[in-house]
């Protein structure tokens, strides 16, 4: 859920690959995870792309894969589900997906790569929260904030009150 660009004009979409690409786009998404998360800062891990067997497309962590790094700040969090703050700060595919699942909090309701963490929602509770940069065409300063879906809210208030064992109901 949440934000999304989508340019109008072919010269605003080849400016807007370039800020992404630079990271001149501020990108912060708000997810809910498995387990107490402890740590934070940044993750660093290189992102590799495959195919598997059966024709799905996949990222994994691997040495020698593109950079990638993101930054995790604990917004709230018990024994069982953290929100956090994550602030992309290299543009990979699956980058918050799969960094998360490397340190072994995986995103509620993954399907791809949440183990049995995607059971434990009915979609992945991940959210475009807030977008901020320079208008391609303008040069305006655009800072955009998305607000929390229904289904979200809903399950903050089941993390504030620590009733774990509803989570399935989201």
């Amino acid at each position: 859920s949440g934000l999304l660009i989508v340019a109008k004009k072919r010269s605003a979409l080849v400016e807007l690959h370039r800020m992404l690409r630079e990271g001149e786009v501020e990108k912060v998404y708000l997810a809910v995870v498995a387990g107490e998360y402890r740590g934070e800062g940044e993750i660093r891990a290189s992102l590799h792309k495959y195919v598997t067997g059966s024709g799905e497309r996949r990222v994994a962590v691997q040495e020698g894969g593109m950079s990638a790094a993101t930054r995790v700040k604990v917004l709230k969090s018990n024994a069982d589900f953290s929100l956090l703050e994550v602030r992309l700060l290299t543009g990979r595919t699956h980058q918050i997906r799969v960094h998360l699942a490397h340190v072994g909090h995986p995103g509620l309701g993954d399907d791809k790569y949440g183990g049995e963490a995607k059971k434990a929602a009915r979609r992945l509770l991940l959210h475009a929260a807030r977008l901020a940069f320079q208008h391609p065409l303008t040069g305006e300063r655009m800072r955009l904030e998305a607000p929390l879906p229904a289904d979200l809210k809903k399950f903050l208030v089941t993390l504030d009150s620590g009733e774990a064992s509803r989570a399935q109901e989201f």
